[in-house]
Order: structure tokens, then sequence, then C-alpha cells
């Protein structure tokens, strides 16, 4: 991988990464065995928790082991949008949980692969004399393949005319998730991406780590909220558990469920803090402003919900909090990028807010779906009016703290 980072200097001697042998192996078994693990990985521990949850539902009373085993295949290709239909119902959220896992295993892998292949194609001398380059996408493509070569046996081997998941929507979603992220991951470990972002301006990369750093803060920020309101809530959220009479065992499988959508949750939260808010079913309303719901399943993690009506003089503080995290991000990180020009400064403040509230409208959009028949089709936060708000919340905060390192900068030049 070193062998592709810019050299300063040129030099004819071969570079060491590419007389490895073990850098040197075809580069469509790496990637395509590459693509295969990343499924199965995953794959293999919903296969384990659908039989745990088939043996905690009943002890192993009704059904057989297989039954597990189907379920977790049907769990892991909802994390692929794949979608459901139980009892007649269509299911199209998407448990985060495992999406999350997913990606990590993929971006794992992809930076592995992306070793192994970094020795195939030219060297970093000869990138950068422009010389065509097919190592990365070549090795994404087979990646994906041997990705969606798993997804499409699993949809063969667990679905039935009774829960229909949608093939189509799943490898959709694998192309973007592999083609995407496992082809970023590739890029940056094979040192290609070292190569070409070194052609990007200082001011997108600023921006961009600055936006990378606002996303993270403000999902900790959204989880503590979420924490905090279900700690305020938690006898609301034992009741209901009191109410459903379950087994130890339900119970624990109960708590399971809700880990699964606690990242659909967290996100939840923070478009109820960027103010458009989020509903709990068709006509219903959960703002910092304003709260309407209506009759709610009987499910734990609900209990962190507002109550309904109007809301305490203290929630629309909670406005406050987006750009706070926007500007406190954006200084911390721009102060690595110092700039004495007051142009830059605010260029790359609102151009990290924008690459943020883009960022952050995306995961708000695959939180949601349906979750259950008539009123419950409808759950999820405001996409659109997360895309604005975001832009002007993050937009704002994200310009203060770019306007702040430079005042800094300027103090010490």
């Amino acid at each position: 991988m070193t062998s592709l980072l810019p050299a300063p200097r040129r030099t004819q001697e071969p570079a060491a990464g590419r007389t490895d042998a073990a850098h040197r192996r075809p580069l469509v078994l790496l990637a395509a065995l590459a693509g295969v693990a990343a499924a199965t990985a995953t794959l293999v521990v919903c296969l384990a928790g659908g039989v745990a949850g088939w043996f905690l539902t009943d002890a192993g009373a009704h059904g057989a082991p297989r039954d597990g085993l189907r379920v977790g295949a049907l769990g892991w290709l909802m994390a692929h949008a794949s979608g459901v239909h139980v009892a007649g119902t269509a299911i199209t959220a998407m448990p985060l949980a495992i999406t999350l896992l997913t990606a990590v295993v993929v971006w794992r892998l992809g930076l592995r692969l992306g070793d192994s292949v970094s020795g195939h194609g030219p060297d970093a001398d000869a990138i950068a004399d422009g010389m065509r380059d097919w190592t990365v996408p070549s090795a994404t493509a087979v990646f994906t393949i041997g990705y969606a070569v798993v997804a499409a046996v699993t949809h063969h081997l667990a679905s039935t005319s009774a829960t229909a998941p949608s093939l189509a929507r799943t490898l959709v979603w694998v192309v973007l998730l592999c083609g995407l992220l496992g082809g970023c991951a590739i890029a940056v470990g094979s040192g290609r991406a070292a190569i070409w972002t070194s052609f990007l301006p200082l001011s997108l990369r600023a921006a961009a780590a600055a936006a990378r750093r606002i996303l993270v803060w403000y999902a900790a920020a959204s989880a503590v909220v979420l924490g905090v309101a279900l700690v305020i809530d938690w006898d609301a959220a034992v009741n209901v558990m009191s109410q459903l009479h379950t087994s130890p065992g339900a119970a624990t499988l109960l708590v399971g469920l809700c880990v699964l959508v606690l990242p659909n949750a967290t996100l939840f939260s923070g478009s109820y803090l960027l103010g458009p808010g989020f509903a709990v079913g068709s006509h219903t309303l959960v703002t910092p402003t304003a709260v309407v719901l209506g009759p709610l399943p009987m499910f734990p993690l609900l209990a962190a919900l507002p109550d309904d009506g109007a809301t305490p003089g203290w929630a629309p503080a909670l406005l406050a909090l987006p750009p706070l995290v926007a500007a406190l991000a954006t200084y911390r990180t721009l102060g690595r990028y110092p700039t004495a020009r007051w142009d830059e400064a605010a260029l790359r403040g609102v151009g990290a807010g924008l690459l943020c509230a883009l960022a952050f409208t995306v995961l708000a959009a695959l939180s949601g779906g349906a979750v259950g028949p008539g009123r419950m089709a409808d759950v999820g936060p405001f996409v659109f009016s997360v895309l604005l708000h975001g832009i002007a919340t993050f937009g704002i905060g994200s310009l203060l703290g770019s306007l702040a390192a430079t005042i800094r900068h300027r103090r010490h030049v």
C-alpha cells in the first residue's frame, strides 16, 4: 500500500508492493472471496440470532430450527432494504443496527482487499502521470458480484410466497453498499485514495473532514438525548413489558428487537432536535414545539416519546443543540486546516454544513418505513423538512465555528 503513495522524486526501481508475492495474487479471486466473506460474516450472525430467538420464544416447543434460520435470513435481507410481508402487511423499515454491522464489515474487508491488490496496476508515478488505473473499479465490481451472489442465494432459500422479500431492492442496496462504501475502502486500502485526494482543493478536503466530525458528534448527541428520554420514562417502558405478560425468554427477545432499531430511534431523535421531527403513524407529529400522537403499539422503546399535547417550556431550547454541535465540531476540525482568509473560512464552514445536512438526510430517509398495518405504514422523519432545516442549522453552526477557528489563527500569526 505504501508503494502507491506519491513519491518525492521519480525512480525507476520497482515498488516493493509490486514484487511482494502476497500482493500479486489474482485480483478476481481476492475480490470475489472478499465479497462472499463480507456477506457471509453478517449473515451467519443473523442466522445465529434467528435460532436464538426461536429458542427464546418458547424453548423450542414449536417449529424447528430451520424456522429460526429463515427468520434470521429474512432479517439480514431486511437490513439490505428487501422489505418483508407479515400476515399480508408490508414491513419496509430497515433494522439499521444490522445494516450498520454490514457496513462496518464491508469497510474492514474492503480495506484488506485494497491492501492485497495494491501491487496491481500502475505504480504511483505512472498514476500521477495520467496512466489509467482500473485496479479499484475492477476490484469493486468483483467484490460487489461476490456479495450479490450470496444475497441472491439467501433470498432464494429464505423467501416464501407469504414473506415475499424484494430481490430487486436487495440487489440495488448491495450495489450501493459495495460500490460506494466498499469501493472507497478499497481505494483507501490500496493507496489510490491518497493519490486522488491530493488533487482535490484543500477547502473541499477541510469541509469534508469537518462534515464527518459534525455528523459523528451529532449522532452521539442524538443518542444521548434518546437515552435521557428513555431513562426519564423508564417506568412506562417497564409497564409495557408487564402488560405484555412475556416470559423471560420472550422479554429478552423483545429487548433484542429494541436494540436492532436503536440506530433508527437515534436518527428519529436527531430529526426531532433539528425541528421537523418525525411521525409515528399517519397524521402524527413529534417535534420540540408540538406533539400529536394516536394509539401506539406496545413496544418498550416508544416510552421515550414525549407526552401528547403541549410541550414543556424548555423543549424548544433543544433546537440550539444542533448548531452548537456543528460549531464546536467545525472549530475543532478546521483548526488543523488554518486559513487567514475570511472568504475561505466561510466557504469551508458553509460547505461542511451542507455536506453534513445531505449525509444526515440520507440516513434519516433510511430510518423510516412501514412497520405495521394501517396508520403504522407511515413512520419516520419528514425527510425534505429535515434537509432544509439541516442546511440552515448545520450551515450556520459550522460557519460560526469556521470563523472562530480563523480568528484564533489570525491571532497567532
